[in-house]
């Protein structure tokens, strides 16, 4: 009985390839940050770690990327919904336009954000009498990643919804279901992976963002100072240790909540295969 012909000949060959591969882009860089964070012993690296500075740089960092997620959740979703299913005047403009933030260097970003916001800016000179500050505090840095991560929701839900088969909802709508139930217990359900997609990686980007953030933050110790910051002032005072320290923490809290997701997304696409079914 004759084998299955792969598409891509040799197994091990492109195994081992991409294991190299791995290697060399992920795990050696990354085993290399563990290792020079280990090198100052166990109570060094809790020394820093218990660092009120650092701390507090640490919870506004996860804190405003998991805001700012969840913020785009809701917009991307919507934002898909009216690409896929509607028509209207400029539709091909606002479909290029998602995807600036990818094109746009952060840093320009940044700039363009904070000159809109500050409080003689466009925007922020009719907040600031309104006791609306956004520059220079966590609304700003929120307001930073809702830009760079929104393009990863929206993205990844509009394939979804794209294959998504109008019948369903006639089916539903014919059987009697509202709008709200249809959309409950047939378009959420299908969705729902891509959702769990588009935020983990809205979330990731936001958490290690630097470029757009840096500007607009205002880089107040204790206020608005990001963890990402505190790297590259450690890394400029030759602090390479607690850099490294600090880095390694995101890691770790980082890997953790994106396991999480992943649980939460293989559930949901299990759910979607007894929907569907």
């Amino acid at each position: 009985m004759s084998q299955p012909k792969r598409v891509l000949p040799g197994f091990g060959l492109s195994l081992g390839f991409s294991l190299l591969y791995l290697s060399i882009i992920v795990f050696i860089p990354l085993s290399a940050v563990f290792i020079k964070s280990l090198g100052i012993g166990w109570n060094g690296f809790i020394d820093i770690v218990s660092s009120a500075r650092i701390l507090k740089a640490l919870q506004l960092s996860f804190s405003t990327a998991l805001f700012a997620a969840l913020i785009n959740v809701f917009l991307g979703l919507l934002i898909a919904w009216c690409l896929v299913r509607y028509q209207f005047p400029g539709k091909r403009i606002v479909d290029a336009l998602i995807d600036l933030p990818f094109a746009l260097p952060t840093a320009v970003a940044g700039i363009a954000l904070t000159s809109l916001y500050a409080s003689t800016g466009w925007i922020g000179q009719y907040l600031e009498p309104l006791g609306i500050h956004v520059a220079y505090t966590p609304i700003g840095i929120t307001l930073a990643l809702i830009f760079i991560g929104l393009p990863f929701v929206v993205r990844t839900v509009q394939p979804v919804l794209a294959d998504l088969e109008t019948e369903l909802e006639e089916a539903a709508s014919a059987l009697g279901a509202s709008r709200w139930q249809t959309i409950r217990h047939v378009i959420f359900p299908i969705t729902l992976p891509a959702i769990f997609t588009g935020f983990a990686l809205a979330f990731a980007r936001g958490v290690g963002e630097y470029g757009s953030v840096i500007f607009i933050a205002g880089n107040q110790p204790f206020k608005t100072e990001i963890a990402p910051l505190m790297i590259i002032s450690r890394l400029e005072e030759y602090d390479y240790a607690a850099a490294t320290t600090i880095a390694v923490i995101m890691l770790i809290i980082s890997f953790v909540i994106l396991f999480a997701i992943n649980l939460l997304q293989a559930w949901a696409t299990r759910r979607r295969g007894r929907v569907i079914a």
